[in-house]
């Protein structure tokens, strides 16, 4: 029997678990591309307690009501989560245009639905707050992330931009992303 998934609202006892899977995908994503010393700042030990620290601070303190931190559960256990608010971009209306600013799912935990309840439970909670439109932002890299967005009807919106992780990462060049959106359709 297979465990029920569920989204929900993380709660400050989620926080190490969120900490630990974003870290996990932090290092599948990025292990190309940044230098070691810089990966082990950003997903070592050490950073665990900061993003700990982090997530604790957006759950007790949010920026503004319209920001969130969703986990999805098996059983008892947090196995991914997402986080969304006000779109970050100048060139985007933070009243109306929202972001997914992280989706990630544990490892082994990938393909039970819990991204798509996810990224369902965003939506829901973005057209709450009166956003229309949502983006996020994709390493160009990452076939598999957008494959899934572009399943649900994302697509590129043709904005691009380069992280320059500590200058560059070991094979000397910054790191490509993608900006992707679609819109929130109103309940019907």
């Amino acid at each position: 029997m297979s465990e029920q998934g569920f989204v929900r609202s993380a709660r400050t006892a989620d926080v190490t678990a969120v900490a630990r899977i974003q870290i996990a995908g932090w290092r599948a994503l990025y292990a190309d591309a940044l230098p070691g010393d810089v990966l082990t700042e950003l997903t070592g030990d050490d950073a665990v307690h900061r993003w700990e620290r982090q997530w604790s601070e957006s759950v007790e303190r949010p920026p503004t009501e319209r920001h969130r931190l969703l986990v999805a559960t098996a059983g008892d256990a947090v196995v991914g989560f997402a986080a969304c608010g006000p779109a970050s971009d100048e060139d985007l209306w933070p009243r109306t245009d929202g972001e997914l600013y992280e989706l990630h799912i544990a490892p082994g935990r990938t393909g039970e639905g819990h991204g798509s309840r996810l990224l369902n439970a965003v939506v829901d909670h973005l057209r709450d707050d009166g956003f229309t439109t949502v983006h996020t932002w994709v390493r160009d890299k990452d076939e598999a992330r957008r494959r899934f967005l572009e399943s649900t009807g994302w697509a590129p919106d043709g904005v691009t931009r380069r992280l320059h992780l500590d200058q560059t990462g070991p094979a000397g060049e910054p790191v490509e992303m993608i900006r992707m959106h679609t819109g929130i359709p109103e309940y019907a």
